[in-house]
């Protein structure tokens, strides 16, 4: 038996989809979800991708502003990670990721937004080294 619990979140059409994963179940925790640590580093991932991006060179993370779970992920659903960014100052940026959660089991089925981060990265041109950003409009 089925239970019909449909939820579609969807993130707006400002942000760019970044990074898609599917968890394993060695990714999991105590209590049968995955692990917050494993959706951190994913965050931050896909921060890099569109900073990276952006700047055209590498970056590195230097603060995470705000990091929210807001409903757990399971082993298998697919999780994306959409992005924009949402500042731009000499050398740092400051990026939104928000993540989604489609779930594939009898007991939910859509998509569900599962966490909400702010990251902040600085465009470095060697270890320790910072360098100056492009402004694009």
């Amino acid at each position: 038996m089925s239970i019909d619990n449909r939820e579609n979140d969807t993130p707006s059409s400002s942000m760019k989809l970044l990074l898609r994963v599917i968890p394993r179940p060695n990714e999991t925790n105590n209590t049968g979800d995955i692990f917050g640590g494993w959706l951190m580093s994913q965050i931050d991932l896909a921060g890099a991708v569109l900073g990276i991006e952006y700047t055209e060179g590498p970056i590195v993370t230097v603060a995470v502003k705000d990091l929210t779970f807001l409903k757990p992920i399971y082993v298998y659903d697919l999780v994306s990670f959409y992005g924009e960014i949402t500042h731009v100052g000499k050398s740092s940026l400051t990026i939104h990721i928000e993540a989604y959660a489609q779930r594939r089991n009898v007991f939910h089925s859509g998509t569900l937004k599962v966490s909400d981060a702010i990251l902040v990265y600085v465009a470095v041109e060697k270890p320790g080294v910072k360098r100056l950003i492009s402004k694009r409009d």
